[in-house]
C-alpha cells in the first residue's frame, strides 16, 4: 500500500535531484520510493538512493522493505566524505 510522503534531499543527493530539495510521493517502502525517484529523476539519483541512509521521521531506518507510516517525512542523506 502506498502512502503521501514527505522526502526530503540533501547534499549530493539533492544534485542527484536535479536540485529539488524536497517533494511528495507515494510509495510504501524505501525500495518502492527509491524505485519512483530514480524512474522521474535518473539513474544518477538512483545510484544514490543505493547507498544513501535514510531518517524516516526522524529516526534511522535501515529495513528498506518496511511499511512507511501515513504522512512520513523521509529524510534522504548520501555518503558524506570529509574529515
Amino acid at each position: 500500500m502506498s502512502v503521501v510522503l514527505t522526502v526530503r534531499y540533501f547534499a549530493g543527493a539533492r544534485a542527484a535531484a536535479g536540485g529539488v530539495s524536497s517533494e511528495q510521493i507515494a510509495a510504501g517502502s524505501l525500495e518502492e520510493l527509491a524505485q519512483i525517484v530514480t524512474a522521474r529523476h535518473g539513474e544518477r539519483l538512483g545510484l544514490v538512493m543505493k547507498s544513501a541512509s535514510f531518517l524516516v521521521d526522524g529516526l534511522t531506518c535501515h529495513d528498506r522493505q518496511a511499511a512507511l507510516p501515513v504522512g512520513a517525512t523521509v529524510d534522504v542523506l548520501p555518503p558524506f566524505a570529509g574529515g
